[in-house]
C-alpha cells in the first residue's frame, strides 16, 4: 500500500465529501502507550460534539483486537470497527480492524489488505487520504507512540487548513508526538485530558459550526466576503509587512488560513481579528508563514521521478554541446527537498554516462525560511523516510540534528528568495518544475506565471505541474507532453520572448485593484474607439518585440525590475548566491564599462551612449553598444515609487570598424584595434566636455 495509490482515488472523491460530509473528522493516530491516552480522552469528551472520530492504533496482525470493546465502556458515543466501505458519521468512533489497512474512496472509509509494512505507514495514510479529501475540515491527532507515523500526514492537514494536537509529555512513548512537534505544524500540545476539552469548545465555535456543518451549498464564501473592508486591511497589511500580494491567491485558501488563526485565538469575528493584527506585530508575520506552508517530500511522486530519470532528463542531456549547461529552475521550492532529489537523479545520471556536463538548478520560495532550511541542507531521519538507504549512504552525511545533503549535491543548487509574480525570472532553461503552485492562485495569476515560464525557457524547454494542475488558459504557448505526469513542452517560436509585466517591489497598491501598467495611457488613448486602440496597442507590441534592442530596467540600487528581448549576450546569472544586480549579472568584459556609464547617468540625470565596447564570446569578438536613458517616472500616475533607468544594450556591424587599405592580416588586425582605441578614446574625451 502507498500514498500513490491513494492519492489518485481521493482526489476524485473530494467533491463527494465536501457536498455529503460537512462535519469535521477527528483522526487520531496511537502506538505503544497510545490505548492509555486514547481512554483517558475519551472519558472527558463529550458524546455530542457533531465530529466523527477515527482511531488508528498500531496493532499486530496476528491477534485479535479487544479495542472495540474496551474503548465502548468509556464513552456514551457508539464505537465500532470499521466495515469495508462504511459510511463515515457524525458522533460515532471508528476503530481499524487490526488486521487491515485503511484509506479514504468516493466519502467512505475503504480497508485494505495489511502487508508487513503497513503499520508503520498506517497513520499517515490515513490522516493525508482525509485531508486531500476533507481539506480544512480534519482535525488530526498523535498521541504516544514510537518512530514518527503521522508526522508526515500532519503536515498534509495543516497544509490543507485543519487544525492539528500532539500529546504532551504525559506521553508514555514521546518519538511520535515528539516528531510531530518538531516538524512546526502542531497548533496545540495538550495531555489527553486537555485535548478533549479543546475539542469540545472548538465544537461550539461559530466558524467550526458554519463551515464545518453547512451543506457545499453555503461555506467559507458566506461566511467572509471577498469585498469585506476587514479582510482587505489583512491583505494590505500582510502586502506592507512582506511585499507579497495575496490578492493574487485563491481567497478560499486565504480565508481557510484566516479562519484557522481565529479559532486558536478563540476570536469570533473578523473585526476583532483585525484588532490582534494591529496590536500583535508577530501575528502578520505567523499568519505570514501559515499562508505559505507548503508540503514537500524527497522523491515524492515515485514514477514521475522515474521518468524523469530514464527519458526526459537523459533527453535534455544528450542534445547538450560541449560547453553548455543544463538548467533547470524549481519555483515554490520549500525547503528543498525536491530540488535536492532532482540533484541526485542527474548526478546518477551523469556517473552513468560518464559526462561532466555542468548542471544548475535554481530554486526559489516566496518563504524566506524555507530557503534558509533549503541551503543548509540538514534533514531528520523522519525526512528521509522517502530516500532509498543506497540514496542516503552515497549523498548524505551523518551530523548532529539528522543528515546534510553532501556538498556535491548542495553545489548543484542555488538557493533565493523569489515571487515569480514579482521578481524577474531566470532565463536559458531547459526545464522547469512548478509542482502545487497553481491550486492556490487565481486565474490572472496563473497566467502571468506561465508567461513568464514560457519567457523564461528555451524553445525547446519543459515545464511540469503537479497532477491536479493545467494550464489549458495558455494552450497557445505550451503543448502538452506527457499528459501522465502533467509535463507540457514550449511551442517553437508560438510568440517572441518577451518578460510579462512585472508589479514593482516597493509599489504598495489597494488589494483588489489590477496592477496598473508602466506607461498611463492618455486622454487621447482612453477616448479612442475600442478598434483604434486596439490597433495601435497591435503595433506597439510589434514595434518593441521586432525591432526594440534588447534591454532591461533597473532602479537606483542596480537591481533589474523588467527584462525585454533577449539579453542572455549581455548579461548572465553568475555562480553563487542568486542575483539580480546588474553589475554583477553582466559579462565581466563590459561591467566596468556599464558601471562607468551609469554613474554618467546617475549624475547627470541624461542619457548616454557608449560605443566601440569590445565583447569577447568564445573566439569571436563582437562590438556592442550601451545607452542608458532615465526614465521619466511620475509615482502618482504610474503607481512605481522609485527612479528606474533604462538600459539598452546592441551590436554594431563590424564594417564600422574595418579598414579594408592594410594588406597583412596581423597589420590590418593591429591597425583596427588600435584605430577602434583612438575612436573610444576620442569619444571619451567628447563625452567629458559635453
Amino acid at each position: 500500500m502507498t500514498i500513490k495509490k491513494t492519492k489518485s482515488k481521493v482526489e476524485t472523491a473530494s467533491t463527494h465529501f465536501l457536498s455529503n460530509s460537512q462535519f469535521p473528522i477527528v483522526a487520531i493516530g496511537a502506538s505503544a502507550g497510545g490505548l492509555e491516552a486514547m481512554i483517558e480522552l475519551l472519558k472527558y469528551l463529550p458524546s455530542n460534539t457533531g465530529m466523527a472520530f477515527i482511531y488508528v492504533q498500531h496493532l499486530s496482525p496476528d491477534h485479535k483486537s479487544m479495542l472495540t470493546e474496551i474503548l465502548s465502556q468509556k464513552t456514551d458515543m457508539k464505537v465500532q470497527e470499521i466495515d469495508d466501505m462504511d459510511k463515515i458519521k457524525p458522533d460515532n468512533v471508528f476503530v481499524i480492524p487490526y488486521n487491515k489497512g485503511i484509506e479514504v474512496t468516493d466519502g467512505h472509509i475503504k480497508l485494505i489488505p495489511r502487508s508487513e509494512s503497513s503499520a508503520a505507514i498506517s497513520i499517515d495514510i490515513l490522516f493525508t487520504s482525509l485531508a486531500q479529501a476533507q481539506k480544512n475540515r480534519v482535525i488530526g491527532i498523535v498521541l504516544s507512540g514510537s518512530a514518527s507515523d503521522g508526522t508526515m500526514g500532519i503536515k498534509d492537514i495543516k497544509h490543507e487548513g485543519g487544525l492539528t494536537f500532539a500529546q504532551d509529555d504525559s506521553a508514555k512513548f514521546n518519538s511520535m508526538p515528539h516528531s510531530a512537534i518538531a516538524s512546526g505544524m502542531i497548533d496545540f500540545i495538550l495531555s489527553p485530558k486537555e485535548i478533549a476539552l479543546e475539542l469540545a469548545r472548538l465544537s461550539k465555535q461559530q466558524f467550526v459550526k458554519k463551515d464545518l456543518i453547512l451543506s457545499g451549498e453555503m461555506g467559507i464564501e458566506d461566511l467572509m466576503d471577498n469585498n469585506s473592508p476587514d479582510l482587505k486591511i489583512i491583505l494590505k497589511n500582510l502586502y506592507k509587512t512582506t511585499g507579497v500580494d495575496f490578492g493574487a491567491y485563491k481567497m478560499s485558501t486565504i480565508k481557510r488560513r484566516i479562519i484557522r488563526r481565529m479559532l486558536l485565538y478563540k476570536i469570533a469575528n473578523l473585526k476583532e481579528y483585525v484588532q490582534l493584527l494591529i496590536q500583535n506585530n508577530e501575528e502578520i508575520d505567523i499568519l505570514y508563514q501559515d499562508l505559505l506552508i507548503n508540503v514537500t517530500s524527497f522523491f515524492r511522486d515515485t514514477e514521475t521521478h522515474k521518468y524523469l530519470k530514464e527519458t526526459l532528463f537523459l533527453k535534455l542531456l544528450n542534445r547538450k554541446k560541449e560547453g553548455e549547461s543544463l538548467r533547470l529552475w524549481i519555483p515554490a521550492c520549500a525547503t528543498g527537498e525536491e530540488a535536492y532529489s532532482m540533484a541526485m537523479i542527474l548526478l546518477e545520471i551523469k556517473e552513468s554516462k560518464n559526462t561532466n556536463l555542468p548542471v544548475q538548478i535554481f530554486a526559489t520560495d516566496l518563504s524566506e525560511n524555507a530557503i534558509v532550511k533549503a541551503r543548509i541542507g540538514i534533514y531528520t531521519k523522519q525526512e528521509l523516510e522517502t530516500v532509498s538507504p543506497k540514496r542516503i549512504q552515497r549523498f548524505f552525511s551523518k551530523v548532529e540534528g539528522g543528515f546534510r545533503v553532501n556538498k556535491a549535491v548542495r553545489d548543484m543548487c542555488v538557493f533565493a528568495p523569489h515571487n515569480i509574480l514579482r521578481d524577474p525570472p531566470f532565463s536559458r532553461l531547459d526545464f522547469i518544475s512548478c509542482c502545487n503552485l497553481f491550486i492556490y492562485l487565481d486565474n490572472p495569476a496563473q497566467k502571468k506565471a506561465v508567461n513568464t515560464f514560457h519567457y523564461a525557457l528555451n524553445n525547446d524547454g519543459f515545464l511540469m505541474l503537479g497532477k491536479s494542475e493545467n494550464i489549458s488558459h495558455s494552450a497557445h504557448l505550451f503543448t502538452s507532453s506527457n499528459s501522465n505526469h502533467k509535463i507540457f513542452s514550449r511551442k517553437i517560436n508560438s510568440v517572441s520572448q518577451r518578460l510579462p509585466e512585472l508589479t514593482p517591489r516597493s509599489t504598495l497598491q489597494t488589494i483588489g485593484e489590477k496592477t496598473m501598467p508602466l506607461v498611463p495611457q492618455n486622454k487621447t488613448q482612453q477616448n479612442m474607439p475600442m478598434n483604434q486602440q486596439w490597433l495601435d496597442n497591435a503595433i506597439d507590441n510589434v514595434l518593441v518585440t521586432k525591432f526594440m534592442p534588447p534591454s532591461v530596467v533597473i532602479n537606483y540600487q542596480l537591481d533589474i525590475v523588467q527584462f525585454n528581448g533577449i539579453t542572455d549576450l549581455f548579461l548572465t546569472h553568475p555562480k553563487g548566491k542568486a542575483t539580480f544586480n546588474i553589475i554583477k549579472m553582466a559579462r565581466p568584459e563590459i561591467a566596468f564599462e556599464l558601471r562607468n556609464i551609469i554613474s554618467k547617468v546617475l549624475k547627470s540625470k541624461k542619457r548616454i551612449r557608449k560605443t566601440g565596447i569590445e565583447l569577447k564570446i568564445n573566439s569571436d569578438v563582437k562590438m556592442i553598444s550601451i545607452e542608458i536613458v532615465p526614465l521619466d517616472t511620475e509615482p502618482i500616475s504610474i503607481g512605481w515609487n522609485e527612479p528606474l533607468l533604462l538600459v539598452l544594450f546592441s551590436e554594431q556591424e563590424q564594417t564600422e570598424f574595418y579598414f579594408p587599405n592594410t594588406s597583412s592580416k596581423g597589420m590590418e588586425a593591429d591597425s583596427t584595434a588600435k584605430e577602434r582605441r583612438i575612436k573610444k578614446l576620442e569619444q571619451e574625451l567628447a563625452a567629458s566636455h559635453a
